[in-house]
């Protein structure tokens, strides 16, 4: 078994995930990437719970709130953090993650240079 933190990084862009999974990877966490809502849920039924989930809200198919209250009702994975990212910086939408049941919010662009710091801060929290 891996000492290895294990990070769910629910977006569409395969750019996106492809920078933020190097990124991490350095930082020494494990990334399993999701494409879609179907891919994350199908995921969290077979691997078990992540020790956080980045979460993009918008999606096709199914946005990231709505995914995020799916997996809030699961109770296997209640207790996991999960952490918006998204572009949406309007005022109310940092809110409305957190009514959708998300532990945190980073906006997109990402800053590359403080993702390991803000990743570290989230699992902290939710750890104790």
């Amino acid at each position: 078994m891996s000492d290895k933190k294990t990070i769910l990084y629910v977006e569409d862009n395969p750019d996106n995930r492809s920078l933020i999974r190097r990124v991490l990877e350095a930082e020494g966490y494990q990334v399993v990437e999701a494409p879609n809502a179907e891919s994350a849920l199908n995921l969290l039924e077979k691997q078990g719970s992540p020790d956080l989930i980045l979460m993009d809200i918008n999606m096709p198919d199914m946005d990231g709130y709505t995914l995020t209250a799916k997996i809030r009702a699961m109770p296997a994975h209640t207790r996991v953090p999960i952490v918006a990212v998204t572009a949406n910086v309007m005022r109310g939408d940092r809110e409305k993650s957190l009514e959708a049941g998300c532990d945190g919010y980073i906006q997109k662009p990402i800053d590359i240079d403080n993702l390991p710091h803000q990743i570290e801060r989230f699992m902290r929290n939710a750890n104790g």
